[in-house]
């Protein structure tokens, strides 16, 4: 299999057939053979009996389904796990991006072969966005911001879900995240394994049928936490310098209340200068520790994708015996 397109659907009855249609319509140019899985995560309305009634008549539509709802980082890690292709790409079920795109993600894999993913970006030059929620808008804008500081390499839209991939990309991840942080996690590991990324823009559109599965205190929390994990001196820098900075000025202070004359002996003012450079140095020895355990992390996935890679081995080399 050539293509692989995966689908994660929650509650999408509104949009299935629609989504597949238009998904299909967009392949025809496609050089080669293609399947799109659709996972079906534990849908309380009528997905899936749309889903199964569609399959009948479509053989290249697979579909994938559990019982209980549990997160879009769990859909795409099943449907990545069913996938064929050698090109695994992911989109939403309610085309907040047109399907159109995923001929110009796969033809950048193609065309660069030093490129191992592709993004859709609606965030860097000649992206845009259209129609779409003023908070949920502010909210992504500012979210991708701040996760590109983190980023090792100033990516303009990290959480999206609208990528390609080579499958040897996929398969060297052990991927953990049941949520939508798996965007996340997925950019975080294959970046620390050397996978190179590019991004080519693209348009953001709102969801036109549905109920937005957008959770505003869920993501933000996301965000943050991501970007301390990624790069700890983005906290402990700010709050160790910013509070050293602080216990400085009123050393600084209290020095000149020395010389001056005005300083009364054992006021409080002393011993809290002296808790606030001393804690600010401690809070920047905290940052430097947590730099070492990224790096070690970094250490620990390249040793995972060896060990991936050396089953894969012997689980050929068992299959060609038999």
């Amino acid at each position: 299999m050539d293509l692989s397109i995966v689908i994660p659907m929650f509650n999408e009855a509104e949009n299935v057939e629609s989504t597949l249609k238009r998904v299909e319509e967009a392949l025809p140019p496609f050089k080669g053979t293609y399947e799109i899985i659709a996972v079906n995560d534990g849908s309380l309305d009528d997905t899936l009996d749309i889903l199964n009634r569609l399959s009948k008549k479509d053989r290249n539509l697979k579909i994938v389904s559990y019982p209980n709802n549990i997160g879009r980082g769990m859909a795409l890690r099943k449907g990545f796990s069913e996938a064929s292709g050698e090109i695994i790409v992911s989109i939403d079920a309610d085309l907040s991006y047109d399907p159109n795109y995923i001929l110009d993600l796969v033809e950048t894999l193609r065309r660069e072969s030093d490129i191992d993913f592709v993004l859709a970006s609606p965030y860097m030059p000649g992206g845009g966005v259209r129609n779409v929620p003023l908070l949920r808008l502010w909210m992504s804008q500012w979210g991708n911001k701040i996760l590109r500081l983190a980023m090792p390499n100033r990516i303009y839209t990290s959480t999206g879900i609208f990528r390609a991939y080579r499958r040897k990309v996929l398969d060297s991840l052990e991927l953990e995240s049941d949520g939508k942080e798996i965007h996340l996690e997925i950019l975080s590991k294959a970046l620390a394994l050397g996978y190179r990324v590019k991004e080519i823009p693209a348009i953001l559109t709102s969801r036109k049928r549905g109920k937005s599965k957008f959770k505003f205190r869920k993501t933000a929390i996301s965000h943050l936490v991501f970007s301390v994990f990624e790069k700890p001196m983005i906290i402990f820098g700010f709050i160790g310098l910013l509070t050293l900075a602080i216990g400085c000025l009123i050393g600084i202070y209290i020095a000149y209340l020395r010389f001056s004359g005005d300083l009364t002996p054992g006021r409080p003012l002393i011993t809290f200068a002296l808790l606030l450079i001393l804690g600010g140095i401690q809070i920047l020895s905290f940052g430097f520790i947590a730099i070492q355990m990224v790096s070690l992390r970094k250490e620990i996935l390249r040793i995972q994708k060896g060990n991936l890679e050396l089953r894969k081995e012997i689980s050929s080399s068992h299959g060609k015996k038999e």
